[in-house]
């Protein structure tokens, strides 16, 4: 019968996969990063196609991991696994991704780092060590990995290029490691028939009927690993003589069931041997024979496992393919892997690797143990320490199942899913806190019960479902946290304005709620003068709130805000400026928070702040820097799987008049938004559509979404933005009154802060419905206010407003002036659809007017665009690396084709060569 070793490969055909990894390799030997996916079925030669590759890359820098199920709870075990031999590398990496790396590593202590900055590392790493030797990463059973190590692995890939760096995973066709989506992949099917019939043909000696021969092609798919397997369950008469029925159980059950009647013929003590190797993912043999002592085991029984090919003790403990991993220890008694557990358990030295000797205990008792359920709370502590949130929840979930004391079962399984909330396990969160309910609980677990339901609520998007529950716990924990309370009720004002008109309701009985609370003792908290201010400005309107908004504004764009409230609050933050056209406060605020938030590692709070500056950026008429931080933000949601509405993309199509494309992401942004209850996508998308008409000049298709978007209850913000749109569709189609009215609720919004940014879109408004020279004194107002801000593209819709009223008016020579100014501003940031409108104004007035021919500069990519304009402004090569999570010689790369593309050949050149008047966001 054939005998299979690790690393032994007999590999029939496979000529396009050996071709793909051929040429894998002579790509990272020329400097060209590749990555790729083998996704196969058990058995279809996944590992052999491994074995192929680490045999053609002697030349190059081999790093390998193995995904193993029982470590898949274990935070970062794959990754390393995967870097273990490249830590001395660590010292060159920037200091923030270094102690990330090392904290997580078990290397040093320290805050828990933002798992998107271990991701940054773990690139930069890579990196770094394939510019000494390329760099080959083989990843097998990537199903198996834990859920930390398959994102940063497959973010890792997808932010490869010009690296001498190639990873190759395996992973299972449907199974786990999610991560590893949206890399390119290769299929492993079944060998073709022909190809079946050589390889059995090849390690089956003797004589094979060949009825018998297509009734283990059939049942074997054409697998290599079932080929050679599925004889062995059949006699050599039956193989000869094709006696025999047709085996109708699952294929990976099939060679399973294979392995477990290869070990049945074993002496116990060798079996017992092999089941502790199975339980022992490390696979360390010093390991191994501690444990197999204190079993009173023999280490000669393992020559027994060898010689029938399922185990090999060596410098590593290996099995001859996962499924005979799987099936040791699920052939197995229970009582056997309490044995081998509790061995394993007592061998692993309590000071080097508490958590996997508290993992082994935890597997080895029958009944609740509030020992061993302490210890593994203590693990779990670790794993939180290092930003394990996966592996502390899983700690804790065990250790509250093991308790035997009830408040601390409560107290455990409310902690299992606060983490499991943390992790965007849900489900498992859920699970949790029913377990806590199942217990007794004091006001305070009960409070805090409720609290956690509403988080997963809302985490899930489900905004609308968690404000009742966010509201009942702060109602409760009012008479026991005030603090907290009055978080929980800002947290409850957060989840109504996400939901949108949905939640309006909702929103104005949590402000009343929250009005009616004591105030707290002493100096008031900037969270809590936040709360107040949303409060405020719900129940009693702009003018009241007013105030306590502009000084919560000062509050979070100055320093003496704690880090940890700044990374919490600023979502809710830019409640303030946004509801007062305070477009400084907001630039202010939001440039402040990401860089607290960037200083901290905490990458992952970071998306809300980029889209809110990059919309302001937009309204500016900057697309340069708003599609730069629109990149950063895409980059840490893509890493995250966060769903972050394309907000600020959806006004930049609308405000170029990009109808084709705009509509196309306006309707799908409006679809999913109905989808997930998240009004103020839908908000947000109507308005844009109101900008993408009223700059095409079809006033009546503007009307409708602009109408819609303004008249939301909320009022907040995009509603409020809404209102202009809406006074200049409703002018240009005759709905004289519709405007007027729309004027006066904007006025309402613009005089609580009389911002220049608001009092110049007002004056810009009720010029629209004015006349004679109450509407020229108003133009010329907006005009004046609007040139004091840095709203580029509002001043230049002034100027066209102004100009299209003089024209019409017969003033051909004023109109010229104006819309001549507009079309300059509006043409030179691009605004396309609004700067036509000047256009064919400035010919009905007798002015021709060539269209601009867009330079060399417009041939970059969106990408190039952003590496140019940060190399321009002083960033270095590493430093914009870290903003776009690219290597540093990723960006060089892209370096070079912008020079080739611009006709220069250095950094020098940049400032010249790019477009005059692009700003810088360098400061952030």
């Amino acid at each position: 019968m054939p005998r299979l070793e690790p690393g032994a490969s007999t590999l029939v055909d496979r000529r396009s996969e050996r071709q793909a990894l051929d040429q894998l390799v002579a790509d990272a030997l020329a400097g060209v990063s590749r990555v790729l996916v083998l996704r196969g079925e058990p058995g279809v030669g996944k590992s052999a196609l491994l074995s192929y590759l680490s045999d053609r890359i002697v030349q190059l820098r081999v790093a390998r991991a193995t995904g193993v199920e029982s470590e898949m709870e274990l935070a970062y075990s794959g990754l390393h696994q995967l870097c273990a031999g490249m830590l001395d590398h660590l010292k060159q990496l920037p200091a923030p991704q270094r102690d990330a790396l090392a904290t997580v590593f078990g290397r040093s202590s320290g805050p828990a780092p933002d798992q998107f900055l271990v991701a940054l590392a773990t690139l930069t790493l890579l990196a770094e060590v394939a510019e000494g030797q390329p760099l080959v990463c083989i990843v097998d059973d990537a199903q198996w990995l834990d859920d930390a190590s398959a994102q940063i692995i497959g973010f890792v890939g997808r932010r490869l290029a010009a690296e001498r760096l190639a990873i190759v995973c395996a992973a299972r066709t449907g199974n786990g490691a999610d991560g590893l989506a949206r890399l390119p992949e290769l299929s492993i099917r079944g060998l073709r028939d022909s190809d079946a019939r050589a390889l059995l043909r090849r390690v089956i000696p003797g004589p094979l009927d060949s009825a018998v021969v297509e009734q283990i092609i059939a049942e074997s798919h054409g697998v290599p690993l079932a080929l050679l397997e599925l004889p062995r369950t059949r006699q050599s008469a039956d193989l000869a003589g094709g006696f025999g029925v047709l085996d109708s159980r699952p294929l990976a059950t099939k060679i399973e069931q294979s392995f477990a009647e290869r070990l049945l013929p074993l002496a116990p003590e060798t079996r017992l041997l092999v089941l502790t190797a199975a339980a022992e993912p490390v696979g360390d043999p010093s390991l191994l024979r501690r444990a197999a002592e204190m079993l009173g085991i023999d280490m000669a029984a393992a020559a027994a496992a060898e010689d029938v090919g399922l185990l090999y003790v060596r410098e590593r403990v290996e099995f001859a393919h996962p499924l005979v991993r799987s099936a040791a220890y699920h052939s197995a008694t229970a009582a056997d892997r309490r044995r081998v557990h509790q061995a394993l358990a007592d061998a692993t030295d309590v000071e080097a690797d508490p958590d996997r000797r508290a993992w082994h205990r935890a597997r080895a008792i029958p009944e609740p143990d509030e020992g061993v359920a302490a210890e593994l709370e203590r693990s779990a502590g670790r794993a939180q320490a290092r930003g394990g949130v996966a592996a502390a929840a899983a700690f804790l979930r065990r250790s509250a199942a093991l308790s035997v004391d009830r408040t601390s079962r409560a107290d455990r399984a409310l902690a299992a899913a606060q983490v499991s909330l943390q992790a965007g396990a849900f489900d498992a969160a859920l699970e949790m806190l029913a377990v806590a309910e199942s217990t007794p609980l004091d006001a305070l677990q009960s409070a805090r019960v409720g609290l956690l339901r509403g988080h997963v609520m809302f985490a899930q998007g489900l905004a609308t479902d968690a404000v009742p529950l966010l509201m009942a716990a702060a109602e409760r924990l009012t008479q026991l946290d005030l603090g907290l309370a009055r978080e929980t009720y800002l947290t409850a004002c957060g989840a109504a304005l996400y939901g949108g008109p949905a939640s309006a309701d909702l929103l104005l009985d949590t402000c009343r709620a929250a009005r009616a609370l004591p105030h707290p003792a002493g100096k008031p908290r900037a969270v809590d003068t936040l709360l107040d201010g949303i409060a405020l400005l719900v129940t009693d309107g702009r003018a009241a709130a007013a105030p306590t908004l502009m000084r919560t504004t000062s509050d979070f764009s100055g320093k003496d805000v704690p880090v940890d409230d700044c990374l919490r609050w600023a979502w809710v933050a830019t409640t303030g400026p946004n509801a007062l056209w305070d477009d400084d406060g907001l630039r202010a605020m939001c440039t402040r928070q990401i860089r607290v938030a960037r200083d901290a590692g905490a990458l992952a709070r970071m998306p809300a702040q980029l889209a809110a500056l990059g919309g302001s950026y937009a309204r500016s008429g900057d697309f340069a820097s708003a599609a730069s931080l629109m990149a950063e933000s895409n980059a840490i949601t893509e890493a995250t799987g966060a769903r972050l509405a394309p907000y600020v993309e959806m006004v930049v199509l609308a405000m170029r008049g990009s109808e084709t494309e705009a509509v196309r992401l306006i309707e799908a942004t409006t679809e999913q938004a109905a989808e997930l209850r998240q009004g103020i996508a839908t908000d947000v998308a109507r308005w844009a559509a109101a900008i993408l008409y009223n700059g095409l000049g079809r006033y009546e298709q503007a009307l409708g979404p602009a109408m819609a978007a303004s008249s939301s209850p909320l009022n907040m913000s995009t509603a409020m933005w809404s209102l202009p749109e809406l006074v200049e569709a409703a002018a240009r189609t005759g709905a004289v009154d519709v405007a007027r009215d729309a004027v006066e609720q904007l006025t309402a919004t613009t005089r609580p802060a009389s911002t220049d940014f608001g009092l110049g879109i007002e004056a810009r408004s009720r010029a629209l419905v004015s006349e004679g020279d109450a509407a020229e004194a108003m133009y010329r107002e907006a005009i004046d206010r609007l040139r004091r801000t840095r709203l580029r593209a509002d001043l230049g819709r002034a100027h066209l407003l102004f100009g299209e009223w003089l024209r019409r008016a017969g003033r051909q020579f004023d109109a010229r002036e104006q819309l001549r100014t507009a079309h300059s501003l509006l043409g030179g940031m691009g605004v396309d659809a609004f700067a036509e409108r000047a256009r064919v104004e400035l010919l009905a007035a007798g002015e021709t007017i060539r269209t601009g021919v867009a330079g060399s500069r417009d041939d970059l990519t969106p990408q190039q665009a952003q590496i140019a304009r940060f190399a321009r402004d002083g960033l270095s090569n590493t430093e914009i690396g870290a903003r776009l999570f690219l290597s540093a010689r990723t960006v060089e790369w892209h370096l070079r084709k912008v020079y080739s593309k611009l006709g220069i050949t250095s950094r020098k050149q940049l400032r010249s060569a790019l477009r005059e008047g692009d700003p810088t966001i360098a400061h952030l």
